[in-house]
C-alpha cells in the first residue's frame, strides 16, 4: 500500500514535472527580497512569509500543470511527441489527477490566506490565470504570452504578500518574466509546428513559421533585458544586479544559438538546461545586491 502511493506521488510529480518549479520560483524570491528591502529589512514573521510564498508558488504551478494535462489529454494522446505522458499513457487516472488539482488549488488558497487579507482575495484571480492558459492554444497563438504572464505574476504576488499592497515598480519585474517565458515557450513550440498545423492549435511557430518564430522569441527575450535595466533604475540597485543582467544576457545568447529553424535537436538543452541557468543565476546576483547593501 505504502510502495503503491508513493509510486503514485512520483508519478504526479512527473506529471506536472515538479522539477521545473525553478524556472519561476528565483524571480518569486527576488520579487519578495525586494519588498523585504522597502519594508527596511524587518525579520519579524520573516520565515513564515518565505515558506508561504513558496508553498502558494510550487501549489499554484501545481495546479495549473495537472490542470493543463487533464484538458490536453486526448491531444497528448495524438501527439507523438506527448502520447507517452501520464494520463495518455494510462499511469494516472483522471480522476487522481482531477482530485490533485483540486488539493492543490485548496492549499494555495488556504497559504494565500495565511500571508495577508489582500494575498487571500486575488488568489481566486490568480489561480484563474494559471488555469486559463491551458484552454488560449485552442483560439490564439499569443498562448505563450498568457503562459508568460501565468508566471510573470509570482514577483508581483511575492510583492504583495510581504507588504500587504502592490508598487508600480515590481511590474517591471512581472513584464520580465512574462516575456522570457515566452520567448522560451517559442521555442519549445517549434517541435510541435507540423501537429499544430495539422491540428488547428494555435502556436506563433504555426502561424508564422518556424524561422520568424525564433526571431519573435529573440525580440522577446531582448525586451525582458529592457524591463530587467527598467527595474534596475526603478529600485537604484547596484554592481551586482548588473552583472546579473549580463550573466542572463549571456546565457539567453547561448540558449538562442542552440536552436535553429532547420536544427531543432537541441531545444530540451535551450529549453531546460539554459532557463534554469538564467532564473538561478539572475537569483544569485540580485539577492547578493539586495542583502549586500542593506542600510
Amino acid at each position: 500500500m505504502a510502495a503503491s502511493a508513493l509510486r503514485k506521488l512520483w508519478l504526479t510529480l512527473e506529471m506536472i514535472r515538479f522539477e521545473h518549479s525553478i524556472f519561476a520560483l528565483p524571480f518569486a524570491l527576488t520579487g519578495g527580497l525586494l519588498a523585504w528591502r522597502e519594508l527596511g529589512f524587518p525579520m519579524a514573521g520573516l520565515g513564515w512569509k518565505v515558506l508561504w510564498i513558496i508553498v502558494c508558488m510550487v501549489s499554484a504551478r501545481a495546479a495549473a500543470m495537472a490542470f493543463n494535462r487533464i484538458l490536453d489529454a486526448d491531444i497528448d494522446a495524438r501527439n507523438p511527441r506527448t502520447k507517452g505522458r501520464h494520463l495518455p499513457a494510462g499511469l494516472l487516472s483522471m480522476g487522481f489527477a482531477w482530485s490533485f488539482t483540486l488539493a492543490s488549488g485548496v492549499v494555495f488558497i488556504l497559504g494565500a490566506r495565511a500571508l495577508n487579507e489582500l494575498c487571500f482575495r486575488l488568489s481566486p484571480v490568480a489561480l484563474a490565470v494559471v488555469l486559463f492558459y491551458s484552454y488560449t492554444k485552442r483560439f490564439t497563438s499569443l498562448s505563450h504570452v498568457v503562459l508568460g504572464f501565468a508566471l510573470g505574476i509570482a514577483p508581483s504576488a511575492a510583492w504583495i504578500a510581504m507588504t500587504g499592497s502592490l508598487d508600480p515598480r515590481i511590474l517591471w519585474l512581472t513584464a520580465a518574466v512574462t516575456l522570457w517565458t515566452a520567448g522560451f515557450d517559442v521555442i519549445y513550440s517549434c517541435q510541435d509546428y507540423a501537429f499544430d498545423c495539422d491540428t488547428g492549435l494555435y502556436s506563433l511557430p504555426a502561424r508564422f513559421g518556424i524561422a520568424r518564430a525564433l526571431w519573435l522569441a529573440r525580440a522577446m527575450h531582448v525586451a525582458m533585458v529592457g524591463a530587467l535595466v527598467a527595474l534596475v533604475l526603478a529600485f537604484s540597485l547596484g554592481t551586482a544586479a548588473w552583472l546579473g543582467i549580463g550573466a542572463v544576457v549571456a546565457v539567453l545568447i547561448w540558449e538562442h544559438s542552440l536552436v535553429h529553424a532547420d536544427d531543432l535537436s537541441r531545444v530540451n538543452a535551450a529549453f531546460f538546461t539554459a532557463n534554469g541557468y538564467v532564473s538561478i543565476l539572475f537569483f544569485l546576483f540580485w539577492s547578493f545586491d539586495i542583502l549586500c547593501n542593506r542600510s
